[in-house]
């Protein structure tokens, strides 16, 4: 379960409905300014801390290492929290050149106990080939924009060439784009009986693609959730891959090179 743009006493309502469901993993970062209310509702909840999986990030004002440690513990005080199951690098800010220190701070980090998982985020395959070469430590993920007008094929396969795992962020595409009553999702998704969210969570998972998807409602939440109990045919696979319009399809203002973080 993604949470952007959840906060508060009513985000802590909308995470507490999605353990209800059944989701056991939560992605937040310290952009989001959301990391107290995730920390208080994996604290609240009645699911054994062991048995959830928190995922937070690293801003771009703390890619120098002495700042990264800092800020990975301060992080870990704001959550309450005693370690990360994951944390990542948010963004690689190429312009900064400050991504391989980040990396190695994150790289000590896991040996000293703070996270158990490492991984990074809008990383292109130059910035994975030179934070490897630079620590001998690969990333056990990396979590890319990838929705149907917008597949990222060619970085997915970069990542699966290296042993990574991808993540979709943002699956349907946020709203400034139509995946979800697109005409070719919904007649998959009527062809199925489901729902054209759960028809592209399900092409995500064929592709070998982890989605973080965020949703309010319970019913949404459990629509999301529950995705997993049948296969799309080879053909309707295609058909969401013809979807793709390139770069033109890319959310605007979130390719890894051009974007200057300000956070």
């Amino acid at each position: 379960m993604g949470t952007v743009h959840i906060q508060g006493g009513k985000g802590i309502h909308q995470i507490h409905s999605a353990l209800d469901v059944g989701y056991r993993v939560l992605d937040t970062a310290t952009g989001y300014n959301n990391e107290g209310m995730v920390g208080e509702a994996v604290r609240s909840s009645f699911i054994p801390r062991e048995q959830l999986y928190v995922s937070d990030k690293l801003p771009g004002l703390a890619h120098q290492y002495d700042k990264a440690i800092a800020l990975i513990q301060e992080s870990l005080y704001r959550t309450g929290l005693d370690y990360f199951d994951k944390y990542l690098i948010h963004w690689p800010n190429p312009k900064e050149e400050l991504y391989v220190e980040a990396w190695q701070a994150l790289v000590n980090a896991q040996k000293y106990g703070l996270i158990k998982t490492i991984g990074v985020s809008n990383f292109l395959p130059e910035h994975l080939d030179n934070i490897i070469e630079a620590t001998g430590i690969t990333p056990a993920t990396n979590q890319i924009e990838r929705h149907p007008y917008f597949n990222n094929k060619d970085l997915i396969a970069e990542n699966d060439k290296r042993g990574i795992l991808s993540e979709a962020w943002s699956p349907f595409g946020r709203e400034i784009n139509d995946t979800l009553t697109n005409a070719t999702i919904k007649e998959i998704a009527k062809k199925y009986d489901r729902s054209p969210a759960q028809v592209i969570l399900n092409w995500d998972n064929q592709h070998h693609v982890f989605p973080v998807v965020r949703s309010a409602s319970q019913k949404h939440q459990y629509d999301n959730f529950h995705y997993l109990d049948f296969e799309l045919a080879q053909e309707d696979m295609d058909k969401i891959d013809a979807l793709d319009q390139g770069e033109k399809g890319r959310i605007e203002g979130q390719n890894p090179n051009e974007y200057e973080e300000f956070i």
